[in-house]
C-alpha cells in the first residue's frame, strides 16, 4: 500500500474526506511556494505540486498564470525536484506533483521516474497521458513505487472509467465539469450522477477538483467522494496578499475552513 492509499484508508476511518491543496511550484517565487507548501503541510492531507508548464492545456487562467510567472523565473522540474526533497526532510505529507506528458518525455521516463520516487514524490498526475497510451510510464512508475493517478471527465464513457479504474493508483481524480481548471460559483447539478457511475466501477479512492472555492463545495463533495482537490482559489489568495505572511496566512486559513467542512 503507497502512502497515498495508506492516507486515504487512514481517513476513511475517520469517517472524513481528503483534503488536497494544489500550490505551483515557483509561484510568486520557489522560496515562497516551498514555505507556503510546507505551512499547508501542517493541514492538507495530501499536497499536489505543480510543475510549470509552456502549455497546460488543463488549467484555466488563474493557474496559467502562476506557470507564466514561474517560468519568468526559469524554474524548471529539477528546482522543483529539488524543492520537493527538501519539503521532504521536514513532512511525511503525500506529495502528487502534476505536469505534462511531453515534460516527462523530455527527461527521459525512467529518469524521471528514479528522480520524482529518489526525492519522496508519491503520485504523478498527468492530464494529457490516456491509459491507453501509459504503459511505458506506468512500467517506469510502478518499478519506483510511484502512484500515476488518470482524470475522469463527467463526459467519460463506462469503458474509460474501467479503463482509468485499472490503470489508476493512489486515487482516481474526477474532473467536475468540462473545460479547465478556475474556480467556479456553483458545482455541477449532473456531480453526484457522474460520481455515482464512477461507484459503481470501482473501490477506489475518488477526488474531486475543478471549480472547487469554498466550504460550501467542499461539504456539498464529501457527501459523495473521497478527497476535494482545490487549486485556483488558492492561488486566488495568494494574489490577494501583500506579502508572504499574508499568502500564508490566508491559505492556511482557508484550508482550516475546508478542514472544518470536511469534518475535521
Amino acid at each position: 500500500m503507497s502512502r497515498i492509499e495508506e492516507r486515504f484508508t487512514k481517513l476513511r476511518g475517520e469517517g472524513r474526506g481528503a483534503l488536497i491543496p494544489y500550490i505551483m511550484a515557483g509561484y510568486p517565487t520557489l522560496e515562497s511556494s516551498r514555505r507556503i507548501i510546507e505551512a499547508l503541510a501542517k493541514w492538507g492531507d495530501i499536497i499536489e505540486i505543480g510543475i510549470p508548464y509552456s502549455d497546460p492545456l488543463a488549467d484555466g487562467a488563474t493557474i496559467q498564470k502562476a506557470s507564466v510567472v514561474a517560468l519568468s523565473h526559469g524554474i524548471k522540474t529539477p528546482q522543483v525536484l529539488e524543492m520537493i526533497e527538501d519539503l521532504r526532510r521536514v513532512t511525511d505529507t503525500p506529495f502528487v506533483i502534476m505536469t505534462y506528458y511531453n515534460a516527462i518525455y523530455k527527461y527521459g521516463l525512467d529518469a524521471f521516474a528514479k528522480a520524482v520516487a529518489g526525492v519522496g514524490v508519491d503520485g504523478v498526475i498527468i492530464p494529457d497521458l490516456p491509459p491507453e497510451e501509459a504503459h511505458p510510464w506506468r512500467s517506469a512508475a510502478e518499478a519506483n513505487s510511484i502512484d500515476t493517478i488518470f482524470l475522469l471527465a463527467p463526459t467519460s464513457t463506462e469503458d474509460r472509467i474501467r479503463k482509468v479504474a485499472s490503470a489508476c493508483r493512489g486515487f482516481i481524480y474526477c474532473v467536475s465539469l468540462t473545460g479547465v481548471t478556475g474556480a467556479r460559483e456553483a458545482l455541477s447539478i449532473t456531480l453526484p450522477q457522474f460520481i455515482s457511475r464512477v461507484r459503481v466501477l470501482t473501490d477506489k479512492p475518488l477526488a474531486i477538483g475543478f471549480g472547487i472555492s469554498s466550504p460550501e463545495h467542499a461539504r456539498e463533495v464529501a457527501k459523495i467522494a473521497d478527497g476535494v482537490i482545490i487549486g485556483s482559489a488558492l492561488i486566488g489568495l495568494i494574489d490577494e496578499a501583500k506579502d508572504e505572511r499574508e499568502q500564508i496566512a490566508k491559505v492556511t486559513g482557508f484550508v482550516r475552513d475546508i478542514l472544518a467542512a470536511l469534518g475535521k
